[in-house]
């Protein structure tokens, strides 16, 4: 029976192999229209996903968490976080203003927009929120300054103000308390920045009150939530192209306000157009290097034409195959392309060696044919058997975007397969090539070729060495779970992002845990404020100010002393002669500079004597003086309205409590089904990821219905190694499990496996040496490493089993086939390791490492372990 099974085993193996040799056309024709068939599939029902959320399974307990939290509160979903910066609290606060309701209007590209510290509730009820410390610092300044608010609101001109200086510096406004030194140092940094051609405001809030309303003023986040479109490649798009624009716009309306874009959409937009405009340059780099490598291991033009077309074929149905089986491809599954050319040039460069080295020893084309299929095409099958269990082995994981990169490659290995040995002999018998020149000389001197025989048990030695301090390093291995650290560094949104993480208000890692009663939420915040990592926990609670009959107390004395002209400065200044006012304060400073007294220190009178000196000299020497005067003007006068305004609406505060509280506040921290959120705010720079560990750990450990980016980032990662982990055992044990099956030898299954499980433990080393931590991107290198370091044992295993001469092995077509197989793999992705993308970069690297390990184990570990112990 045995016997009877064998032969049928061979005829029919027989039969398939002779279907190229007898009907190459209809074959070449077959493969043309199943190849044309599947591009125009491929291109009507083969879409992209681009959601970073479904990369993992839905039925994780952090991902419902996740959907709970933006259900509850979608303003925060699917939003950027547009940074807005300027050396003044006036100009950031207006430029955001401007900002939300420009985004407000643009419904076709933003659902919402707003700036969670500003509306007009809170600008009317922001002193309350002082704490009563700092508002009695705020109202002992504003007492000081107001008989200069008094007066400016009396002669609410440029002349005004230097009036109110003037009369000072001659003691003749005995009520001014406030201090001049700040003001006349202000004076002189406009008449400076207006000479040298800067944009500059001087700050009335920054003057009047220094840092009493706590906080850092001179920059707001305006959150704007977004529409993507996920049928594109760039599903943040059009929003960002708009951001940009606005950028430039407001660069023009608002000079010296900078706007930055940030958040989880900016990221992976900027992310998609690094990894787009680095892969273009990668993808040419690696094309020549792939074409160099198969040019150099072929030495044929025909060979490297028709390895070519098959890869392109083979390319063609996988891409077909996507389409039919999932219909879509995600961030990570996209990659298949570059896995399938990675691993399908493998078995066309082992078939045309092998029809080579046969040529070359005077077979005719069509027995050289057949007996390349016949004495690889077996060992060709073992390998794209193992190769995909590598990748099937994915497909029950969590990892959902490996998930289906797993069906994808698994399922075009096994077409490359079928395209090697069916379409690539058809072109051979079509296309024969000339037996190549034999001279009898090696390419290498023989002693390389002997050095793992005659010095077998050194080269095991020093394996086992390397193993055993290899395996010393894997304590120092680690995973990144800071998707930041994969993009380039020099995005924009990177560099906000990192910005904001080192604040302690506006981090943009901060979680929310989320519970059905205000009461609950108020406990888990002070639990969570006793954390050390913790700065801050905010519910809804503390949207009601306390100790509020105080505080207006404070508030009703300034509005007792306050004048009554603050309305004044909701209407446009009084023209006045700026020249004249600059002539006059110049002539009473160097009065004050001749007769110094106690008010002013005489080298702040100096200074300014002369800034206002050189001014005049310069704008007169302007073509049009008017302009260069009406600048300064503007310099100077142009925020104070907005200082005077905010605390006019400052000083109409009234009590209130949780019901007062307008929609557009409370629907930050409680939904319209009741779930209330507690904000809880890192207290140190989460960039180090030592602190963002401590955060979240601590963080789950009070409450685990919490959710945020870094929470995202920590426990995804955490499920992405699990799924690796239980991925690369599962196939580590089938592979072995289909070895022992398929060749019935222990000896030679030990010799595929133990060279491979040798690289795997020496990339591992070599990462961390390297300081290249495993992380998103670099891990679906795994199944790459896998199958490439398994077909390479299954070669050089089964050739040494058919070699007479085993010493001869590294000159054999099987040995050259591992290591230009090798070579083409390297060439196709080591240039990643160049990539403004630090994920795509590590990738790269790893790569590199790993191959070139694998190579090194597969060529000189293999053959030494099979001269000591045998082969069956």
């Amino acid at each position: 029976m045995p016997l009877a099974a064998t032969t049928i085993k061979t005829r029919l193996f027989a039969f398939l192999s002779r279907l190229p040799i007898r009907f190459p056309w209809s074959l070449l024709l077959l493969f043309a229209l199943l190849a044309t068939g599947s591009v125009f599939y491929t291109r009507d029902h083969l879409g992209i996903n681009t959601n970073t959320s479904d990369l993992l399974s839905q039925d994780l307990p952090f991902i419902k968490i996740r959907a709970e939290l933006d259900r509850a509160f979608p303003r925060d979903a699917l939003a950027i976080i547009v940074v807005v910066e300027s050396p003044t609290p006036e100009q950031t606060a207006e430029a955001a203003r401007t900002i939300e309701a420009h985004l407000q209007v643009e419904k076709a590209l933003f659902e919402s927009a707003y700036t969670p510290v500003d509306n007009a509730f809170f600008r009317r009820q922001g002193f309350l929120y002082l704490t009563e410390e700092e508002l009695e610092t705020l109202s002992n300044k504003l007492v000081d300054a107001q008989p200069f608010i008094g007066y400016l609101s009396a002669h609410y001109h440029f002349a005004g103000l230097t009036d109110i200086i003037g009369l000072a510096l001659e003691g003749r406004e005995r009520d001014l308390a406030m201090p001049l030194d700040p003001l006349l140092n202000a004076v002189g940094e406009s008449l400076r920045a207006v000479k040298a051609g800067r944009p500059h405001y001087l700050s009335w809030q920054q003057l009047l009150t220094e840092k009493s309303f706590a906080g850092d003023q001179t920059r707001r986040l305006v959150i704007t939530r977004v529409h993507l479109d996920y049928k594109q490649l760039m599903p943040a798009g059009k929003p960002m192209q708009h951001l940009r624009e606005l950028a430039v716009d407001m660069a023009g309306r608002f000079p010296g306000v900078q706007l930055s874009f940030t958040g989880e959409i900016a990221l992976e937009h900027e992310e998609m157009e690094t990894v787009n405009q680095g892969m273009i340059i990668s993808s040419l780099v690696s094309l020549v290097l792939v074409c160099l490598a198969l040019w150099i291991g072929l030495r044929s033009l025909r060979l490297l034409l028709m390895t070519f077309v098959a890869l392109l074929v083979g390319l063609a149905l996988t891409a077909g195959f996507a389409a039919l089986t999932v219909g879509h491809l995600n961030l990570i599954s996209v990659a298949f392309a570059v896995l399938y050319i990675g691993l399908g040039v493998d078995f066309a460069t082992h078939l045309c060696l092998r029809y080579q080295e046969c040529r070359q020893q005077g077979m005719a084309t069509e027995q050289a044919i057949l007996n390349s299929m016949d004495t690889v095409g077996r060992s060709l099958f073992l390998c794209a058997a193992t190769t995909a269990i590598g990748f099937f082995a994915f497909i029950p994981t969590d990892f959902k975007g490996v998930s289906e990169l797993g069906i994808i490659s698994g399922g075009g290995i096994f077409i490359g397969l079928l395209v090697s040995l069916s379409l690539l002999p058809a072109m051979l018998k079509l296309l024969p090539i000339n037996p190549p020149p034999t001279n009898g000389k090696t390419f290498l001197p023989e002693w390389i070729y002997e050095f793992p025989f005659r010095h077998a048990g050194a080269v095991l030695i020093l394996a086992a060495t390397a193993a055993l301090l290899a395996g010393l390093t894997l304590t120092q291995m680690r995973f990144d779970s800071n998707p930041i650290n994969l993009r380039d560094p020099n995005t924009q949104s990177v560099i906000a992002f990192k910005q904001l993480l080192r604040s302690q208000t506006d981090s943009p890692f901060a979680t929310s845990a989320l519970t059905d009663s205000l009461a609950h939420a108020d406990e888990l915040a002070a639990r969570f404020a006793k954390l050390p990592s913790v700065h801050e926990a905010i519910t809804l609670s503390d949207m009601v100010p306390g100790q509020q009959e105080e505080k207006l107390e404070i508030i009703d004395n300034l509005n007792l002393i306050m004048p009554v002209q603050l309305n004044r400065f909701a209407e446009q200044p009084e023209h006045s002669d700026v020249r004249a006012a600059l002539l006059k304060l110049r002539d009473r400073l160097q009065t004050a500079v001749r007769q110094p007294g106690q008010l002013v220190a005489l080298p702040v009178l100096e200074q300014l004597t002369r800034e206002v000196t050189d001014f005049i000299q310069y704008a007169d020497a302007l073509p049009n003086p008017v302009a260069g005067y009406a600048v300064l003007e503007d310099s100077i006068m142009k925020l104070l309205p907005h200082t005077m305004l905010m605390l006019r609406d400052g000083l109409t505060a009234s009590e209130f409590g949780i019901e007062d509280l307008p929609p557009e506040v409370t629907s930050q921290w409680v939904s319209a089904d009741g779930i209330y959120r507690v904000l809880v705010l890192p207290k140190q720079d989460l960039n180090n990821p030592e602190n963002l560990k401590r955060f979240v750990n601590e963080v789950m450990g009070i409450y685990p219905k919490v959710f945020g980016l870094p929470i995202g980032d920590v426990t995804s990662g955490q499920a992405i190694v699990d799924a690796f982990i239980q991925a690369f055992s599962g196939a580590l044990a089938m592979i072995v499990l289909l070895l022992l099956l398929l060749t019935r030898r222990i000896k030679s299954t030990l010799l595929v496996v133990t060279p491979l499980l040798l690289a795997a433990l020496l990339t591992a080393a070599g990462n961390v040496l390297l300081d290249n931590p495993f992380n998103f991107a670099n891990i679906i290198v795994l199944p790459l490493l896998l199958g490439m370091g398994v077909d390479s044992g299954i070669h050089i295993v089964h050739r040494l089993r058919h070699q007479p001469d085993h010493k001869q092995l590294l000159q054999t077509s099987a040995a050259r086939g591992v290591f230009y197989s090798a070579l083409t793999t390297l060439c196709s992705f080591s240039s990643l390791a160049f990539n403004t993308h630090a994920g795509t970069a590590s990738m790269g690297l790893l790569l590199a490492i790993g191959i070139s390990l694998t190579l090194v184990c597969s060529m000189l570990v293999l053959p030494a372990m099979a001269h000591k112990i045998g082969i069956e």
